[in-house]
């Protein structure tokens, strides 16, 4: 099968009040959890990869993995590039078959990041691959990707979308005052910056840094406007802790079955995701599917 555009998920997700879990995933285990939760509560899916899981496996198994996880779900599933600075890795991936990527650009001057902007969207859409942009900084190094400072970039409303609709972008990432990674302190939120930019057009808005966001938080995220939210650091707890007390069990008993440590990792991703699908509403959103 082909991998659902998440372009249309999110713009589904929009028109009806909801918004699409877009999950980092690790390995096969988390892959096949991630989907699994999502099958179970009827929901779509976005499995989002980083650059470094691409680097470290290969962008030709993970896909392979990935579509073996959708062949077998009867709910939409898309498949992800996130924060991606590097075009040499957009362009393989795009090779093999991801639904979409996310162009980072928020390291970039403004000309030199509207410029690269529309030379990936050109390659991606020629492919039939969505693209989403981010050219503002979102606080967080996440992956090896970001920055700490939150007035790298910083634009106004009408300039962002104007270079997201003159780039033929399909997704946009603005800074809403979210972080990525575990807060150190209370963030400031911009929900009224989510409504402004929902207003101004009908391109799709992610959030970026969702774990950690209380569920009125994302009621409100998503009621403005949002379609996809991103989790990641929230699945690597839970892959890590389960993994952790399994092991520790295992030295504690001396049984050490590596099938029952996937088991046990799998089941953790999935509470985790299935916690999320019901924050963002998406249960029983099939509607799309290609």
């Amino acid at each position: 099968m082909t991998f659902a555009s998440t372009k249309l998920l999110a713009r589904e997700a929009r028109a009806n009040g909801y918004a699409i879990p877009a999950v980092n995933i690790v390995d096969g285990i988390s892959i096949a959890a991630v989907v699994r939760a999502a099958d179970r509560a009827g929901s779509p899916i976005i499995l989002q990869t980083s650059v470094k899981t691409v680097k470290y496996f290969g962008a030709e198994v993970l896909a392979g993995l990935a579509r073996a996880a959708a062949d077998a779900a009867d709910v939409p599933v898309a498949l992800h590039l996130d924060h991606c600075p590097d075009r040499a890795v957009i362009t393989e991936t795009i090779a093999h078959g991801w639904s979409s990527v996310l162009f980072d650009a928020s390291d970039r001057p403004f000309d030199v990041a509207r410029t690269e902007t529309a030379e990936v969207t050109a390659e991606a859409h020629a492919a039939g691959v969505d693209v989403e942009s981010e050219i503002e900084n979102i606080v967080g190094v996440e992956d090896g990707v970001g920055s700490d400072d939150p007035n790298v970039h910083f634009y106004p409303d009408e300039q962002l979308v104007a270079v997201a609709e003159e780039t033929g972008t399909d997704l946009i990432a603005p800074a809403l005052g979210t972080a990525h990674g575990l807060y150190k302190a209370s963030p400031v939120l911009l929900f009224d910056r989510v409504a402004a930019l929902a207003a101004l057009t009908d391109i799709p808005i992610v959030l970026h840094g969702g774990t950690g966001l209380s569920g009125e938080e994302f009621a409100r995220f998503i009621d403005a406007g949002v379609s996809k939210i991103n989790i990641s650091t929230a699945l690597k707890l839970a892959y890590m802790y389960s993994a952790r007390d399994h092991l520790a069990e295992a030295e504690r008993t001396g049984k050490w079955e590596p099938v029952r440590l996937f088991d046990q990792i799998g089941a953790a991703v999935e509470d985790v995701v299935t916690e999320h699908i019901a924050l963002f509403r998406s249960g029983s959103r099939q509607e799309v599917s290609a």
